[in-house]
Order: C-alpha cells, then sequence, then structure tokens
C-alpha cells in the first residue's frame, strides 16, 4: 500500500473514550491555523468531568497529527484524556501513583491516546522517534500512551 499524499493540511479525527463524541477537522491550511477547528479541538480535549475548556497547546496537535502521519492509519484516535482540571487530577492522583500532581495535562500541553489497529509499544516507539515531548506507555489496564510537549523524556516503555 501507497502512503497518503499530504497536500499540506493539518487534519486530525478523534473518538471521545468517554463521552462518544467523535470529531474530524482541519485545524492548520494555508500557513496557518484555523481559530474555530482549534476551538473544536479545544472542547474535543475538555476536562469530561467538569467540562473544563481550555485552549490547547497547538504543538500538541501538530505532535499527534505527525505521530498519526508516522502510523500511516486511517483510524480516529481514541482520546482519554486532554486536559484535566485540578480538581480531576487531585481525584486521579489520589487513585493512583501513575498521575503526576502537576501534570501537563494540567497546562493542556498532554493527551492519552491509542490508536485503534496500531500497537501501543509501536504507537510509543513513533511518539519518541519525533522527539517533541514526553512519551509515556500504560499498557497493563489502561491501554494508551501519553504525549505532551513538555521536555523530552520516555517512561515504561
Amino acid at each position: 500500500m501507497a502512503p497518503r499524499r499530504y497536500d499540506g493540511a493539518r487534519r486530525l479525527a478523534f473518538e471521545n473514550a468517554w463521552t462518544g463524541e467523535k470529531l474530524k477537522v482541519t485545524y492548520y491550511e494555508n500557513g496557518r491555523y484555523i481559530d474555530g477547528a482549534l476551538q473544536a479541538l479545544d472542547r474535543m480535549m475538555r476536562d469530561h468531568r467538569d467540562n473544563t475548556v481550555v485552549e490547547m497547546d497547538p504543538r500538541l496537535y501538530d505532535l499527534l497529527f505527525d505521530l498519526h502521519r508516522l502510523m500511516d492509519s486511517a483510524n480516529p484516535f481514541t482520546l482519554i484524556s486532554g486536559y484535566r482540571s485540578r480538581a480531576t487530577n487531585g481525584l486521579l492522583a489520589a487513585r493512583s501513583r501513575a498521575v503526576a500532581k502537576n501534570s501537563f495535562h494540567l497546562r493542556g500541553w498532554a493527551a492519552d491516546v491509542r490508536l485503534q489497529g496500531r500497537d501501543l509499544r509501536q504507537l510509543a516507539l513513533g511518539a519518541i522517534s519525533l522527539r517533541r515531548g514526553g512519551v509515556g506507555m500504560y499498557s497493563r489496564r489502561s491501554n494508551f500512551i501519553h504525549v505532551d510537549t513538555g521536555p523530552v523524556r520516555r517512561w515504561n516503555i
């Protein structure tokens, strides 16, 4: 199979694991970000527990776009977690030592995702190869990878 052609536009597609919402959007075209599309992505990335929407780091969307292209997949990402409010992060940190108290999710710099048809390790190694931030793998029960636009680092891989 030949790789998909790239026309310079950046598109992302998500299915939210918790709300069932789906989104497929072109968020960058003709050399610039598209405000309405970024707002739609920010809404998809909201804290689903309290519906808090924040402006996410556009570099996160670019990282996910590049990762998706690298995986050469037609499937959407399954979104587990994007932005987290302090209350949500505190709740999750109380349940698991794997949740950082000062998580990049609190800044809108992180997403937890999986991609149907791609092995988690393959997805994580692809994200690591991009060298654009942190990458963690949570394969035991949770079945997702974490990517963020913070310092380059990796764990559980």
